[in-house]
């Protein structure tokens, strides 16, 4: 990495050389304006809007337009009496709790390495500041500005974290905050469940730039040459009314599938499921049962009824019947009843 300032961080007689680095840098897909017919470059010029001549850009300065339309040209000796070319450093103005920033507050980060001369103050400062859990509040100038930022430890390297001034930070002024809207306590109750199912320890590098890597992937398509096919858009409808209950409920059982957890219905079908399960097999051995006793009265009746008709010469057909259809009905009591269909009776008499 390249330094982009050095100077020295001072807090009381102690002053630590030190180097400037930046800490994250944009991944993102630069392009550049060209000519859709050949490719070539479409480059902007400097043109005075006055004369309309091309400016070199040695003959560029800076101009602050008064309220009534006046400049005022500044150039690079006006520069020269400001904090950042009197003195490069980083005056630590109060240790804080890290709480009391609010995040808004951060701008951009920066590294801090020290210089050689300044490894044994460097580690000391850090161990300091690691040990009393505070961060450092800080004043320093670069790039023609002097800047608010926060002095912290993060994995053994002191980092600045620059910050906007307070005057910098628009108050919220939004009309919807004048309104008292209270959630009912149903539906409050339920937005905290779902915090709850979505709840989870943040991984940075859960996290990707899903449009990022699909633009690339179009431009590695195109130069490969192979055909680019964007899969359309999804549609998005306008604003709806809709049940906020019924959509947190959703959102919840949403929330439970998508982490392995399951609905509550989907908890409670197996147990449905086995008692059910329970409940049929009790009632076939219950049949199962009165099978088997139905069996053994109907043998016995069986041989009461053959004794009956060798006794019985007069019996006719019909009441044989009627006595074997009876024993029949016995036997399958365990059995569903079907309807049987209309027969027309026939009675026979046999004589004497």
């Amino acid at each position: 990495m390249r330094a982009i300032w050095s100077g020295v961080i001072s807090f009381g007689m102690v002053t630590v050389p030190v180097k400037m680095f930046g800490a994250t840098e944009e991944k993102r897909v630069a392009f550049h304006q060209v000519h859709a017919a050949d490719g070539g470059r479409v480059r902007q010029k400097r043109v005075c809007e006055l004369d309309g001549a091309e400016v070199p850009t040695a003959d560029i300065a800076k101009g602050y337009q008064l309220p009534d339309g006046d400049v005022v040209v500044l150039t690079g000796k006006d520069f020269e009496g400001l904090p950042e070319a009197i003195a490069k450093t980083i005056s630590v103005e109060a240790f804080v709790p890290e709480e009391q920033i609010d995040p808004i507050m951060y701008s951009k980060s920066y590294y801090l390495a020290p210089d050689k001369l300044g490894v044994r103050p460097y580690a000391l400062l850090r161990d300091a500041m690691a040990a009393s859990g505070r961060v450092a509040v800080v004043r320093f100038a670069m790039r023609e500005r002097e800047s608010l930022a926060a002095l912290r430890v993060r994995d053994d390297v002191l980092t600045l974290e620059t910050m906007l001034w307070s005057d910098e930070i628009r108050k919220p002024d939004f009309d919807f905050l004048d309104s008292k809207v209270e959630p009912k306590t149903a539906e409050l109750k339920m937005a905290e469940l779902l915090i709850d199912s979505l709840s989870a320890d943040f991984n940075p590098e859960d996290y990707h730039d899903n449009y990022r890597e699909a633009l690339e992937e179009i431009i590695e398509a195109k130069v490969a040459g192979r055909e680019v096919v964007t899969p359309p858009a999804p549609a998005e409808g306008g604003a709806q009314v809709i049940d906020l209950m019924a959509a947190l409920k959703a959102s919840v059982e949403a929330a439970k599938k998508t982490r392995g957890a399951g609905t509550d219905e989907q908890a409670a079908e197996p147990a449905a499921k086995k008692a059910a399960a329970k409940k049929t097999a009790a009632a076939k051995k219950t049949a199962a049962s009165a099978s088997k006793s139905t069996d053994s009265k109907s043998t016995g009746s069986k041989g009461t009824a053959s004794g009956a008709a060798s006794s019985k010469k007069t019996a006719t057909p019909a009441r044989a019947a009627k006595g074997a259809r009876g024993a029949a009905k016995a036997t399958d009591l365990h059995k569903p009843a079907r309807k049987k269909p209309a027969t027309k009776s026939t009675s026979t008499r046999r004589s004497a």
